[in-house]
């Protein structure tokens, strides 16, 4: 039986040990926490509608229900050309026909980023925007800022559909305690259209949505430092924040910058369509693969790392290392996969938010929105545990 070592326990590490598991591999799987955390699902910490423990699955559960090996550590370094992995307690891991890199990203570094938090971050720091969401409406007023980066060395790292969602879920907590009107609530981005990779109409629809809702908007100007009353921006004028909620764009992973991987100039793995990690040099090893948020995406302009994505490019993997084993050509890529699919929650409705190269639309979906995707975070912790059946594509 052949030996996988997969490095991350995000979306795309766990779909890859699952799919790997069902082809008979022996997977062991390296995590830097002991638990798979549901990112969509995390909005909901902030404003009390969901708990830390309902958006974690145990990877003990995980590692029972479809039986890969489990080390919960951090990678120090990968050596590539040696086919060695060392971990931070010094443990090195050389045993393995295939590796499997999956250890998500960074994020790009803004001056006085500490006096931020982002719902992107460390799944530890949705618990310290409750704190601080808590504090504010005790308080009964106050400024807050919702926001998010770009990178310009690599368009698709950014991520702001959980910006916009936490805004709008904070907008309808403080309308549901009758003090929406003692709250000042502004969305700032660099861009000039933030949420333009959408599709025209969904950035329109988006506008209407900020005008309806009494919500400012700072859009175009580059961030200069993020203080502690606000954020200053490249004209030295400073937007006035009780609390900033940022989201930085992805970045190269330490790791991976110091590795001999190939890697391009935002410090992502460059991959060919297969998720084969691409060499100049034909001497380097050609059993490691690359999938997720940690990989470089090749595609159209508007494409972006997205969870359902990073699960297209693990499934693909699996069956495409069988593939190689078994002298067959049948490989999938994940290209003709790339979209922008989300369901948009606002905590009292949502919007279906969808687009390829054919096409783009944004449909509103008033209360059952909001309910179709919390029963969408069911779903993924029962099939993920093997409780439920997988939906194909899912």
């Amino acid at each position: 039986m052949k030996k996988v070592l997969i490095l991350g326990g995000g979306f795309a590490g766990i779909e890859t040990a699952i799919y790997l598991k069902k082809l008979h591999y022996s997977v062991t799987l390296v995590s830097d926490r002991d638990y798979f955390y549901i990112y969509p699902t995390s909005i909901w910490i902030p404003t009390g509608e969901s708990t830390f423990e309902d958006v974690c699955i145990d990877l003990q559960e995980l590692k029972e229900a479809h039986g890969f090996k489990l080390i919960v550590e951090e990678v120090a370094s990968i050596n590539a050309k040696e086919n060695r992995v060392t971990l931070s307690n010094e443990q090195v891991l050389s045993d393995y026909d295939y590796l499997v890199v999956a250890m998500g990203a960074s994020k790009m570094k803004h001056k006085g980023i500490e006096n931020t938090l982002s719902i992107c971050g460390t799944p530890t720091m949705s618990l310290k925007i409750k704190e601080k969401l808590d504090a504010l409406m005790e308080k009964g007023s106050g400024k807050i800022c919702f926001g998010f980066g770009g990178n310009p060395k690599d368009s698709s790292a950014v991520r702001g559909g959980p910006a916009f969602e936490l805004l709008f879920n904070v907008h309808n907590l403080l309308k549901k305690k009758g003090i929406r009107n003692n709250f000042e609530l502004t969305f700032f981005a660099p861009m000039a259209q933030p949420g333009k990779r959408m599709g025209e109409k969904a950035l329109k629809m988006m506008d209407t949505f900020f005008n309806k809702l009494d919500i400012k908007q700072h859009f175009g100007k580059k961030i200069t430092s993020f203080e502690k009353n606000g954020i200053v921006f490249e004209d030295e004028t400073l937007l006035e924040s009780d609390f900033t909620m940022f989201i930085p764009a992805g970045a190269g992973h330490k790791v991976i910058f110091e590795s001999d991987l190939p890697k391009n100039e935002a410090g992502f793995i460059r991959i060919d369509d297969y998720c084969n990690v691409v060499f100049e040099d034909e001497t380097m090893p050609t059993n490691i693969y690359a999938v997720g948020d940690v990989a470089a995406l090749e595609g159209a302009s508007w494409k972006a790392k997205q969870g359902h994505i990073a699960e297209v490019m693990a499934r693909n993997t699996a069956h495409n290392i069988a593939q190689k084993d078994t002298n067959g050509r049948d490989f999938k890529g994940y290209q003709e996969h790339l979209n922008i699919l989300c369901v948009m929650d606002s905590g009292d409705g949502a919007s279906f938010i969808y687009r390829d190269n054919q096409k783009a639309f944004m449909i509103p979906m008033p209360l059952f929105g909001h309910w179709l995707k919390k029963g969408w975070g069911t779903y993924c912790r029962y099939s993920k545990l093997g409780k439920i059946p997988r939906i194909p594509g899912m």
